[in-house]
């Protein structure tokens, strides 16, 4: 009789254990595909562009370093700071220009998040362009600010949403030209069971100086799950260009992501 209590005991415990693992595993899913969410987070991600440059035989890499941190304010007002610094390796992007590497130009934003009511987030607050590229090919030249903003309804598995932004540049090289550029990633996710969330969204920027778009289309997924004791997602995903300056990418893209998740 005692042992048949023990067993009911330790089986309960392990149902327990695993639901526990599998909603707090749902819920880190969840805020993952939340660009503000509460949930301190570093990505690193690398892309992969090709046929750039007027002969279309270039090519660029660029490793994104994207931490998110969250500063609670108070009980109704979350600070969540994210930063995207790029590591750019590219070559044949302009004719006889050669290959270049280093780091392009930083983006950092600041998002004023209230509480979110019945699945819906959203936060306002600054964006700004820091002039850190150490080549001439890898930066603008330029600082800039702007406003941010991102718009989000999660239902269910569902995460439907838009990030944007509009940088203007106010100081810099005067050799080089002005930034004036909006911003647009509508995006959806799923979060399907054993960790994985499929992901589509567009990442597409508007010049306003030469008055053209870029328009990449992302398909990606990803997998929820542990290197040791730290919990991670990987991800990789296909880009395709939609619309492209002339010197910019054409057709497909990839990339591959790590992100080090700390709760």
């Amino acid at each position: 009789m005692r042992l048949r209590l023990v067993n009911l005991l330790l089986a309960i415990l392990v149902s327990f254990t695993t639901s526990t693992a599998f909603a707090q595993e749902d819920d880190i899913q969840k805020q993952l595909s939340n660009p503000i969410a509460s949930l301190t987070v570093v990505p690193i991600q690398t892309n992969f562009d090709f046929r750039i440059g007027p002969a279309r035989d270039g090519w660029r890499a660029t490793t994104n370093l994207q931490p998110v941190i969250p500063f609670k304010l108070n009980d109704n007002l979350t600070l969540v700071v994210r930063t995207i610094v790029p590591i750019i390796g590219q070559n044949n992007v302009l004719p006889r220009a050669g290959s270049q590497f280093g780091l392009g130009d930083t983006l950092q934003s600041f998002f004023f998040v209230p509480q979110t009511v019945n699945g819906f987030t959203w936060g306002i607050g600054p964006a700004l362009q820091y002039r850190t590229g150490t080549d001439p090919l890898l930066t603008t030249g330029q600082w800039g600010a702007g406003p941010t903003l991102v718009a989000l309804q999660q239902t269910g598995p569902w995460t439907v949403g838009i990030l944007t932004n509009h940088i203007w540049s106010y100081a810099g090289d005067a050799g080089r030209s002005d930034v004036s550029n909006t911003f647009l990633q509508p995006f959806v996710a799923y979060a399907a069971s054993g960790g994985w969330t499929y992901t589509l969204n567009t990442q597409s920027t508007y010049d306003w100086v030469a008055g053209e778009w870029s328009v990449p289309i992302l398909a990606q997924v990803s997998k929820l799950t542990t290197l040791g004791k730290q919990p991670v997602s990987l991800a990789a995903g296909v880009r395709y260009w939609a619309a492209s300056p002339d010197s910019g990418p054409h057709g497909f893209g990839a990339l591959v992501s790590i992100s080090f998740i700390f709760k």
